[in-house]
């Protein structure tokens, strides 16, 4: 899939370009000093599924995309390689490869943040005697000194969607790997790290500290790579990447892939970019994105909250001196469930989804589950419908579908309220699922809570962009960011939330029915 606008007259002035590779598509966007798109072009990411619950990429495919989409977003603006001032890339995050350090051949496919393959082994983990007895040395040493630093290993829980189990797989099953880490001869790199790799030919191995922290071998507070995590789960310590800012001159394209190079000035996770290009750069300021998945994302300023079950912290970005974080709570299948439904033709058009579920009073007890829940990290969880009747149509299994997505969201937020200690302010929408006027309503509704949404939805691209055009001068300062933004719709409450009880009261009963399927 190829897409892409145009617009004429191009003056002879200096570009941003912003790209974000994320689950679903790969896209690239060309800005102009007011922060303008002037060319745009996307990519869908094909996905490989070897095995069930095995979900990959594969690195020479993604790799083509993402020098296609530049090309083709410059050549659609109608400028020249040569205007780009700066290349800010955006990446899914967890998603890794490893390969060979002399060689730079990859020793198996991208393993995405979705792959179940370490479902057993994150179950075996999280029922461990070893994980208790951290939980119980960790919980006394908190309680000694106080110190948040003790706080997460006391909470800690293994994920399927974290780096860290599917890496310890890789050294257990993939032989190759295994040997030429023994020797000193293997790399291990998220997305952004084997871009910068293939961008400039085998002469930078990076990441940046966004992307390092949501690995889940990564110590925030400390901020390096997790000796402790690496002993526990026998990963060596020799295969991570230096760690950079993210804003930062990681040097220059190799001059043969776009005819000219082109200097790479920021590379960032894409929630962390999200919350960079909606401007959320005060503790307080809350970010929500629905995309593939959904993501709730807390500015928590110079203070790193500990992991407290169901978030955990991050670091939002490292800019000089200047380290932000962030506190996260995440819910998987929301525009995937959604792409899921019109690929079974419940319906045409995604824009048709908030029109029929406004058709009908309510979904006549009709709940969708998807195939994981905010409040409970089970890979064993079973999507389904459930309160189906013979009067059941269409419009009634789509407005589950999005009710279900306002009631994660809902979940999600009780938590944050109930956990960070810091005074929330703007709530600010982004991502596919954030055009749904149903969906944010319902969300505004259930949290009351006013939410923007921005007049561009794609705020990883942006935010790539900005932490770019920072770094090479093109914009100079995060104040004349704010100025940039652009606000399309506010949503604010209109119901009361005792009106949405009963419904939501179902919802969760249909959720208890499919866990550990």
């Amino acid at each position: 899939m190829r897409c892409g606008q145009q617009e004429s007259g191009a003056a002879p002035a200096r570009y941003v370009v912003g790209v974000d590779v994320g689950s679903t598509v790969v896209k690239c966007h060309v800005y102009d000093r007011a922060a303008a798109v002037r060319g745009s072009s996307c990519r869908k990411v094909e996905s490989l599924y070897p095995r069930p619950g095995w979900v990959e990429l594969d690195p020479e495919v993604l790799w083509h995309q993402f020098v296609g989409v530049i090309k083709e977003a410059v050549q659609a603006a109608g400028l020249h390689m040569k205007q780009i001032t700066g290349l800010g890339i955006s990446t899914q995050r967890a998603t890794f490869i490893t390969w060979h350090k002399r060689t730079g051949k990859p020793f198996h496919n991208f393993i995405s943040w979705q792959d179940l393959r370490s479902a057993e082994h994150v179950n075996s983990w999280n029922n461990s005697l070893l994980l208790k007895v951290i939980h119980v040395i960790f919980t006394v040493l908190h309680f000694l000194t106080g110190n948040d630093r003790y706080l997460a290993p006391s909470f800690l829980t293994f994920s399927t969607q974290q780096t860290s189990m599917k890496l310890s797989w890789v050294f257990k099953n993939i032989y190759e790997a295994e040997e030429a880490a023994k020797k000193n001869n293997c790399c291990f790199g998220t997305v952004d790290t084997w871009l910068l790799y293939r961008l400039t030919k085998g002469s930078v191995y990076a990441t940046d500290y966004s992307n390092a922290s949501a690995t889940g071998v990564f110590d925030p507070f400390a901020k390096c790579w997790s000796p402790t995590m690496c002993s526990l789960l026998s990963i060596p310590m020799s295969v991570y990447p230096p760690v950079k800012d993210t804003s930062f001159n990681f040097g220059s394209t190799d001059s043969e892939i776009f005819g000219v190079p082109i200097p790479i000035m920021a590379v960032v996770a894409d929630q962390q970019s999200a919350m960079f290009g909606e401007c959320c750069f005060h503790p307080g300021d809350v970010k929500l994105t629905m995309g593939t998945g959904g993501f709730w994302n807390v500015n928590t300023g110079e203070h790193l909250f500990a992991s407290r079950r169901s978030l955990y912290p991050l670091i939002g970005w490292k800019i000089g001196e200047e380290v932000v974080y962030l506190t996260e709570g995440c819910m998987s299948d929301i525009g995937t469930a959604i792409k899921w439904a019109q690929d079974i033709n419940l319906f045409t058009n995604v824009d048709e989804t908030a029109k029929m579920a406004r058709s009908i009073v309510d979904s006549q007890g009709v709940c969708f589950v998807p195939g994981f829940q905010v409040s409970v990290n089970d890979p064993y969880l079973c999507a389904s419908f459930t309160g189906l009747k013979p009067s059941t149509t269409r419009n009634h299994l789509v407005r589950a579908i999005l009710e279900s997505v306002a009631f994660r969201n809902k979940q999600l937020y009780d938590i944050i309220v109930k956990k960070v200690r810091i005074p929330l302010q703007t709530i600010r929408a982004d991502g596919g699922v954030s055009n749904n006027s149903f969906v944010m309503q319902m969300t505004s509704d259930l949290i009351n809570k006013r939410i923007e949404k921005p007049a561009n939805a794609d705020m990883s691209s942006l935010g790539a962009a900005f932490l770019a055009g920072l770094a090479s001068g093109f914009w100079t300062d995060k104040e004349q960011l704010k100025k940039l933004r652009r606000i399309e719709a506010v949503f604010e409450p209109q119901k009361d939330l005792e009106e949405y009880k009963p419904a939501m009261d179902t919802w969760l009963q249909a959720m208890k029915c499919s866990l550990h399927w």
